[in-house]
Parts: C-alpha cells; structure tokens; sequence
C-alpha cells in the first residue's frame, strides 16, 4: 500500500522559508518521479515542481527562483524548499509520484494529508 505523507508547513512570515519533507512508502521510490503539489483556498491543485529519477528539475512559473526540489533516494524522501514565501502560496502542499502524460504529469497515487502553508504576517 502507498504512503506519502507530508510533513514540515506551519506558519511563516512574509518573505521567509519552509522547508517541506515527503516520505513515501509502498513504491520503488528512485524509478518515480516525484512532485509537489499545492491546492490553495478556492482553487485546483496545481504541480509546483517535479524531480525527475535524474535530478532534473522543473517549476511553475510562479515558483521558480523561489522553490527548490530535491531527493533522497536512501530515505525515500522528497523535499521542497520554499524561499522568499509570499501571501499567495499559502495553501495545503501535497506530494505524489507523477506520470508522463501527453498533456503533462498526472498523479500516480492518492493523496496524503498534506501539510499546511500559511504565509501571513
């Protein structure tokens, strides 16, 4: 059975940093490409940032300069450090392993319970 569960939100001033942490279990963690994911209040879930089995990184425009993504294969561990965090990323961060699609990454697996962001001061 898959696990992924999220861990590191809280709340955070403007302009200052999380640092995110997924463990997954139930997968064969370094064939996936991994992903985050953020649902805000009042929106779709959208793809922040993926990690492909290379290390190769991709973001949404609304996050680059400002995330990064990265893994631990040995602990089955994504990560996504979140800089320079503003009012508008404050929503609920979920991980999942991603496939390739035509269109784009779909999710793999179900969700976890995510961990909130709250960006406010």
């Amino acid at each position: 059975q898959v696990q992924l569960v999220e861990s590191g939100g809280g709340l955070v001033q403007p302009g200052g940093s999380l640092r995110l942490s997924c463990a997954a279990s139930g997968i064969i963690f370094s064939t996936n490409v991994m992903g985050w994911y953020r649902r805000a209040p009042g929106k779709q879930r959208e793809l922040v940032a993926s990690i492909s089995t290379g290390s190769n990184t991709n973001y949404a425009d609304s996050v680059k300069g400002r995330f990064t993504i990265s893994r631990d294969n040995a602990k089955n561990t994504v990560y996504l450090q979140m800089n320079s965090l503003r009012p508008e990323d404050t929503a609920v961060y979920y991980c999942n392993a991603l496939s390739q699609r035509f269109s784009g990454y779909v999710p793999l697996h179900s969700w976890g319970q995510g961990t909130q962001v709250t960006v406010s001061s």
